[in-house]
């Protein structure tokens, strides 16, 4: 099984926001470890990246990938010997070129901004379709 974690700058706010993670961790749980973990700064992300973790960064420039796509790298990783993959969503202002150097790809949702709060629901939810693309699941359909 694959372990999956979602690190970010700084703490969700809104309820609704919460909800909608919470709805989408419990459906990600049937098929990944799901942790997200939280940091004050933009300076604590590269302490908390795992060393043999497939770290990607969620960054404007980075490449856009198709939701089989990121499926696919998904179900790549266990074949190459990873086991652990790093979301890194930065905050307002993004996330330091050091962030982004210290991950092995950089990812795109889109050319346009998304406030950083929302792009953890965005993302878990594009996490869940991979996982349910991979396991020929309908919510894809």
């Amino acid at each position: 099984m694959l372990n999956v974690t979602v690190l970010c700058v700084g703490t969700l706010k809104e309820q609704f926001l919460r909800d909608a993670i919470k709805e989408y961790s419990k459906r990600i749980s049937g098929y990944a470890s799901l942790t997200i973990k939280e940091t004050k700064t933009d300076r604590e992300l590269i302490p908390n990246l795992p060393k043999k973790a497939f770290k990607i960064a969620l960054c404007v420039e980075g490449k856009q990938l198709s939701s089989e796509e990121l499926a696919s790298k998904l179900d790549e990783l266990p074949t190459r010997g990873i086991s652990e993959i790093v979301f890194v969503i930065g905050d307002s202002d993004g996330m330091g070129e050091d962030v982004k150097a210290s991950c092995d790809l950089r990812l795109s949702f889109s050319k346009m901004t998304f406030p950083h709060q929302l792009m953890r629901v965005i993302l878990l939810e594009q996490i869940y379709r991979a996982f349910t693309i991979i396991n020929n699941g309908k919510y894809h359909k």
